[in-house]
């Protein structure tokens, strides 16, 4: 049932936009009842990301030998994603809702990003057992810093993201994370004392 939901819910994104869907709609062609739909999602706009953006687990790491190729490699995958024009048109009303729904913004906490940050975690984890990171970094920074600063470019400034933009975003953020680990190496309670 939750692949027909996700699958109908793209299908009509695609053909008559997220603005016009309706979660009558997405019961109607998917054969289920809209309690169905809202015991699994708590809006629309929920349903409609996790169908255009989430409902693909995460993939495995590429573990490429490197930092700044594991966050290429992961900022790459999240690029295509969150340039599809279904994820274009909902992520605006997805931010709005999540300004003024405290429930949906605790799910969406607890489930995407925090499925995001764990993926930043490992990433950070094997740079540090390889040696290229003096410490761990607090991944939810590592996550605000290349993901943050791609929807921020993407939903919000409207630029052009190319590969050539998207490889800098990599090459800035690991030299980010670099410098955050020195710093907390070398002087662990300072950098704890500043971030109160």
């Amino acid at each position: 049932m939750d692949h027909r939901i996700l699958q109908t819910t793209r299908e009509l994104i695609d053909e008559v936009g997220y603005p016009a869907l309706t979660v009558d709609q997405v019961a109607t062609r998917a054969g289920v009842g809209k309690a169905a739909i809202y015991r699994r999602y708590a809006s629309k706009a929920e349903m409609a990301f996790v169908a255009t953006m989430h409902e693909q687990q995460p993939l495995p790491l590429a573990c490429t030998g490197s930092l700044h190729g594991d966050l290429l490699a992961l900022v790459r995958t999240f690029h295509v994603r969150m340039t599809a024009p279904a994820a274009r048109h909902l992520a605006p009303a997805l931010i709005s809702e999540l300004a003024v729904n405290p429930e949906l913004d605790t799910r969406f906490q607890e489930t995407f990003l925090a499925a995001e940050q764990a993926t930043f975690a490992e990433i950070i984890e094997q740079a540090v057992a390889r040696g290229e990171l003096a410490g761990t970094v607090d991944p939810a920074m590592a996550h605000l810093l290349l993901l943050g600063t791609l929807a921020s470019a993407l939903y919000i400034l409207n630029l052009p993201v190319d590969d050539a933009m998207v490889t800098d975003l990599a090459t800035a953020t690991t030299a980010g994370i670099t410098a955050l680990a020195d710093r907390h190496h070398s002087d662990p309670g300072g950098a704890a004392e500043q971030r109160r």
